[in-house]
Formats: structure tokens, C-alpha cells, sequence
């Protein structure tokens, strides 16, 4: 199975981030997490799920609290300061990256290839290897800053995935909601799942 890096930044969406990463370990695939302080803050916040920023802890808090089925894939954090991280170098063997949810300013470091911490230095690997970089904003509404730099880091080779889910598929609850944006960014990974229920038409 792969490796996939997942940067979780300051932005509002913790729940799409537990399900992305429970599906990638329930798929049997290694999940190589790093957060900055403001993501686990967020954490605590939408999950009541408290990180204290030692990575051995939270790894363990995190396979505690999470679901992710009878996937034999593993679950792995890097502390956001440690730039000799195995997923800070172009030669690691990673299959793409998510940065879910990717706050507006780590976006525009990202884009403009300024590399302040873990997370930003991973994505801007992702970049020049030429490997998948999903970025998930979650931002409301949304001023010309934002959307020049969503251009720049689209020209520069990544995929910008809103967070915007859609109702054709009827959702029931808050669960679905979060399921279909989690589905679409493992899509987007190439990675299997059933979170993802697919449009079959409608004959209306």
C-alpha cells in the first residue's frame, strides 16, 4: 500500500479531516500527519479530541479516538517543527498529499513557496516532485487575495478542493455532508472507499 501525507492547518473542517484519514487507514495506506498548533486547537474545538503536540501522544490519542475500520494502514504524526522529517524531502516515497482544512494563510504560503513550518515544506515537496497536492479550504466568502493566490497554486500543479457539499444525494445528516467532501478528496487521492455515494443519473 502508499503513503499519503495529510497537513491539517487552522481552518474550520476537523471533521472532514478524521474521515479522510480513517478512510485512508481503513484502505490498508499509511497516513503521515502533521498539524500545526492552530489545527489542534481547531481539533479540540470541532472534535473535543485534545493534541498536546508531542508526536508519540498524539498518535496514540489519535488511533484511540478514530474509527478507521479493519484497515491494516498505519497512523503516524511529525511534530510542525521538525524539517528533517522523513516527509520534508522529495526523495521520501509519498503518492500525494491533502492539506484538510488549509486556512487562507497557510494556502498563500503554500502558493507563494514559502516554507515556515512541517506542513508547508511537505506541500511545496509535493509541488516540485510533481506529485498530487490536494488543498481543502474552508473559507467564507472569499476576497481577491484568496482567489489569486487558489489561482497561482492551481498554475503551480495543485488541486484546490472547497469544501462545498451538495445535496443531490439527499443527505440525512451532518455525517453525509461531511462523508461526500471526505469521499471526494480520497477520489481525488486515487484511494477506494464508500464514503463517496456516486450520481447513477435520474430518470425524472
Amino acid at each position: 500500500m502508499a503513503n499519503y501525507v495529510v497537513g491539517i492547518s487552522g481552518g474550520s473542517g476537523a471533521p472532514y479531516t478524521r474521515r479522510v484519514i480513517e478512510g485512508l487507514v481503513d484502505a490498508g495506506h499509511d497516513a503521515r500527519v502533521v498539524i500545526t498548533d492552530a489545527g489542534r486547537r481547531v481539533f479540540e474545538i470541532e472534535l473535543g479530541i485534545h493534541l498536546t503536540g508531542d508526536p508519540e501522544t498524539d498518535t496514540r490519542t489519535l488511533m484511540e479516538r478514530l474509527d478507521p475500520g479493519s484497515g491494516a494502514g498505519s497512523l503516524e504524526l511529525f511534530d510542525q517543527r521538525n524539517i528533517a522529517a522523513t516527509i520534508a524531502s522529495g526523495s521520501y516515497d509519498s503518492a500525494g498529499m491533502v492539506v484538510l482544512p488549509c486556512s487562507m494563510g497557510t494556502l498563500a504560503r503554500i502558493a507563494n513557496g514559502v516554507s515556515s513550518n512541517l506542513l508547508e515544506r511537505a506541500a511545496d515537496v509535493m509541488l516540485k516532485e510533481r506529485r498530487k497536492l490536494i488543498l481543502v479550504p474552508r473559507e467564507t466568502p472569499l476576497n481577491l487575495i484568496h482567489l489569486r493566490n487558489m489561482t497561482a497554486v492551481t498554475e503551480a500543479g495543485a488541486i484546490v478542493l472547497p469544501a462545498m457539499p451538495g445535496f443531490y444525494h439527499r443527505p440525512e445528516s451532518v455525517g453525509d455532508l461531511v462523508d461526500m467532501i471526505a469521499g471526494r478528496v480520497l477520489d481525488t487521492l486515487g484511494v477506494e472507499s464508500t464514503l463517496l455515494r456516486r450520481w447513477q443519473g435520474s430518470d425524472d
